[in-house]
Order: structure tokens, then C-alpha cells, then sequence
């Protein structure tokens, strides 16, 4: 059961109240370079991604932006696009109107606006932008550029105390101030609830989920999670999923973004199949059929077993664009790919549709279980080729 947390429309896209969880993602490209910001957002949001962040930090960028949605738009995908600003965001949406009405969303972080009455001039001049325009807002708050003013004044308070806190503490309560108090400022210049979200990121695990826990409990805005720089290959992959999972588990969060620093020439696109994967791995959301395969152990000397799970899940996952439309439900299909018969046939009973493949020493058959019961027994040299076509008319029969 989700939290429950105010609505915010961000043009196509409601999060936060009822509505499932939304996958978000951010471009890596510089925004001045049309084309290659235009593919990558095509590309983050083709792979899933249903808001797309941008970095909008000159004026280039900020010029870059209409003409960005202009080429998208072209290409029929209507993205929903985040601008990211640091700094100079008052300067470049009061510059650039065009670059603040065809933003979905500003992204603003309100430890690097500005110090003292500079912040609140600058803070409020964004705020009454997002206010003329329409536009929802995030709050993000990141430890790596927390306040320091606040965070100072609240090391002395915490200091004078009899019986002092432990830093960290202060810390993640710092953070977690520093978004209410700029969510309530922006509320007093005009900006209404329900178009406010709050992030608290951290990059430890423990700090993280520690920090939404509490923010959870003193607010009811829609909540953006997400481990901020959580690494690179599998570290980035497992802490993410830990944090996220934990929280996503007790009903917090409204909205994801799985920040993996990505491999060389690595495609963008693989943060937001981990943030769909953890959803689906906790039966949040569903998006693509789950192929259930075994690990493999000594009976399982060949490896045949490995190839038809790769090239099953290979096969649903190219034509899930295609079949969303035309096969409704499709992405709640379960495919056992097993090899051999201590978990096969159990298994393969459990899926809708599943193949038990021999291991050593058995019979060099396959039998194919559909929604519990042996349909067809597979052999030969075609067995992963006969499988798919099973596998198709089964999503024929059952969801067209």
C-alpha cells in the first residue's frame, strides 16, 4: 500500500496519489547539441523512460530546448521533458519564455541557488516562473551540495544541546528541512501543493532509505527516489535496488530514477530498464513478459538451456512495442525456461508457458507445460525454434 501523497500532473503524466510509480531517466548528451540530445531522449523514452530530464545551464542550452521538442515532436513522441537547473535557472527561464513553456517540469536544488536574501530573491524568481507557466516543480535537495548556512546553524544548535546528536543525524535532518522549508516558501509565492515534488538523495543505502522514512512521515508531497551517483555496473545496480526496494516495499515514492554511471559507449537507456525491473520484481508495475530460467548446477552440463532463456527474453523483449497494442496484458506473461527435472516440470507448471530441457543422462526431450498442463513434447535440433512459435501462439490464444 502506497503512502499517500498529494497528485501532481506533469503534462501526460500523473504521479504521485493512486497512480503507479513512474520511471524517469536523464540525457548524458550536451543540450546545445540538438541531434544528439533529440536521440538520446527518443532513445530513454522508447526504452520506457516516461519523463526525460535535461541539463538546461547556458543560454544555448535554454535556446536548444524548444527546438529539441520541435524535432521529437516531429518524430511523433510526445516526452515529457524535465529541465535540470543549477545556478542560473531565475536568469535563463526569465531569458528564454520559450525554453519555460515547453519544459514539462524545472528541477531545482535549493543548496546552489544562492546565499541568504540572494537565495530567497532568486528561489522566488523561479518559483513565480513555474507559477506563470503552469509548470510543477522538484525540489531536490542533495547531500552533495546541501545548504551549508543551514547545516551550520544546525551543527551549533545541535552543539548547545545537553545531549548532542550524532552528526549524521543532523545531517539527514538538515536535508529533510531544507526540502519542507523550501516546499513551504514556494507554497507562500503561489506555487499550489500539487504541483510540488521532494527528493532528499544521498549515496549510501542506509542514509537514504533513514532520510525518505522520516521525510515521508512529516509531508505528503509526491516523493522522486533515487540514489544519487550510485556507481557503475553491478555496485550502482545492487545499491540502488537495495535502497529503492526497502522503500518502495513500505509504500514510499511516487516517482524513480536509477542513476548508473553508465560504461564507456554503453547505452543510456539501461537505467531505465533497472528502475522498470525493480518495479516488476516487486509486482508494482508490470512491463515486459518475466522469463524464469535456471541457474544451472552439474546437471546441467550443456548450455542449451542458457541460449533459449537469452534468446526467449531477447525475442519478448524486441516485440513488446508491438505487442502492447496488439496483445493487451501480454507484459503479465510468465515463460519458465528450466534445465532439467529436479525444478523443471514444477516450474514449467507454475508459468503460463514453460519448457523443461533435459539434463544429463535424461531422455533428450523437452516437454512444454501451458497454464499448468503438458501441451507438447519438443526434440530434436529445432527445439528452440518449435518453442517460440509455442510461445507466440500461446500470446495469440491468450491476449489477442
Amino acid at each position: 500500500m502506497r503512502n499517500k501523497t498529494c497528485e501532481v500532473n506533469v503534462a501526460n503524466v500523473s504521479i504521485g496519489a493512486d497512480h503507479p510509480v513512474v520511471v524517469q531517466s536523464m540525457t548524458n548528451t550536451d543540450t546545445e547539441d540538438v541531434i544528439a540530445t533529440v536521440k538520446q531522449c527518443a532513445e530513454l523514452y522508447q526504452a520506457g523512460s516516461e519523463l526525460v530530464r535535461i541539463t538546461v545551464n547556458t543560454e544555448a542550452a535554454a535556446q536548444a530546448v524548444p527546438r529539441i521538442q520541435s524535432q521529437l515532436a516531429k518524430m511523433g513522441l510526445d516526452i515529457p521533458l524535465v529541465g535540470d537547473f543549477h545556478f542560473n535557472g531565475h536568469k535563463l527561464l526569465s531569458k528564454y519564455p520559450d525554453c519555460a513553456k515547453t519544459l514539462a517540469k524545472y528541477r531545482i536544488n535549493p543548496g546552489n541557488i544562492g546565499r541568504g536574501h540572494s537565495r530567497d530573491d532568486k528561489f522566488s524568481q523561479l518559483i513565480e516562473l513555474a507559477c506563470k507557466n503552469d509548470k510543477a516543480v522538484r525540489i531536490g535537495v542533495n547531500w552533495g551540495s546541501l545548504d551549508q548556512e543551514l547545516m551550520a546553524r544546525m551543527m551549533d544548535e545541535n552543539n548547545r544541546l545537553a545531549d548532542p546528536r550524532e552528526p549524521v543525524d543532523v545531517m539527514h535532518d538538515a536535508l529533510i528541512t531544507s526540502a519542507l522549508d523550501s516546499a513551504k516558501a514556494a507554497e507562500q509565492v503561489g506555487l499550489s501543493k500539487n504541483k510540488i515534488i521532494l527528493s532528499c538523495k544521498m549515496s549510501g543505502v542506509q542514509d537514504l532509505v533513514k532520510v525518505y522514512q522520516d521525510l515521508s512521515q512529516r509531508c505528503d508531497y509526491a516523493l522522486h527516489l533515487g540514489l544519487t551517483e550510485a556507481g557503475m555496473g553491478s555496485k550502482g545496480i545492487v545499491a540502488s535496488t537495495a535502497a529503492l526496494s526497502i522503500l518502495l516495499q513500505q509504500g514510499i515514492g511516487d516517482t524513480i530514477r536509477i542513476s548508473l554511471t553508465p560504461e564507456p559507449g554503453a547505452p543510456r537507456e539501461k537505467e531505465v530498464q533497472v528502475a522498470q525491473e525493480i518495479l516488476q520484481a516487486l509486482e508494482l508495475r508490470t512491463f515486459t513478459p518475466t522469463v524464469i530460467a535456471c541457474p544451472g548446477c552439474g546437471r546441467t552440463s550443456s548450455d542449451t538451456f542458457q541460449h533459449l532463456a537469452k534468446n526467449i527474453q531477447a525475442f519478448l523483449k524486441q516485440s513488446m512495442p508491438a505487442w502492447r497494442t496488439q496483445y493487451p496484458g501480454v507484459e503479465d506473461l510468465n515463460v519458465a525456461v528450466m534445465g532439467c527435472v529436479v525444478n523443471g516440470p514444477g516450474e514449467s507448471k507454475h508459468a503460463n508457458i514453460g519448457i523443461s530441457l533435459p539434463g544429463n543422462g535424461e531422455k533428450p526431450v523437452a516437454p512444454v507445460y501451458e497454464d499448468g498442463v503438458k501441451t507438447v513434447t519438443l526434440k530434436g535440433d529445432r527445439i528452440a525454434e518449435e518453442f517460440q512459435e509455442v510461445v507466440i501462439n500461446y500470446i495469440q490464444r491468450a491476449f489477442g
